[in-house]
């Protein structure tokens, strides 16, 4: 049986870095389209893109072939080439340093492990109109939680 083929488009958010945080997701099956987004009250924006993709992932219930479309470098290159280097080193950098975000790249680790996954690169705030649209409901997420403290009390 043939994997079903998924887009999924993906951005973060943060405002102030670390500050509110906010991720989004489009997934594109055949003519069926799905948003999703989720925020955090103390986060960076490298965290938010990485949980954008993870969060996609995750809402596929069966294996896909999947192509993610992220306007990150920082997520694109992790997962492409630095990922495999920093579980063959134990999860440290080459300066023998713990990854940064190491608990959400091995999440992200996991979830890509399910699926057959590409990966593309846009230009942020350009011409994609779903990333487009993932940064305004990213950006609204993150907004949802200003003025609130950084901490629940």
């Amino acid at each position: 049986m043939t994997a079903k083929k998924v887009q999924a488009i993906t951005d973060g958010s943060c405002l102030g870095n670390p500050g509110p945080g906010g991720w989004a997701a489009i997934l594109r099956y055949g003519p069926h389209k799905k948003e999703l987004s989720g925020s955090e009250r103390h986060t960076t924006n490298n965290r938010m893109e990485l949980l954008a993709a993870i969060r996609a992932l995750a809402a596929l219930k069966e294996p896909c072939d999947v192509e993610i479309t992220t306007d990150s470098e920082y997520l694109k290159k992790g997962i492409e080439s630095w990922v495999a280097k920093w579980k063959r080193n134990g999860w440290m950098t080459v300066q023998k340093k713990p990854v940064v975000n190491q608990d959400l790249w091995m999440e992200l680790d996991q979830q890509v492990e399910r699926h057959n996954v590409t990966w593309a690169w846009t230009k942020g705030h350009a011409s994609h109109q779903d990333n487009n649209r993932c940064d305004e409901l990213a950006r609204a997420a993150a907004m949802s939680l200003r003025g609130q403290a950084a901490f629940p009390a």
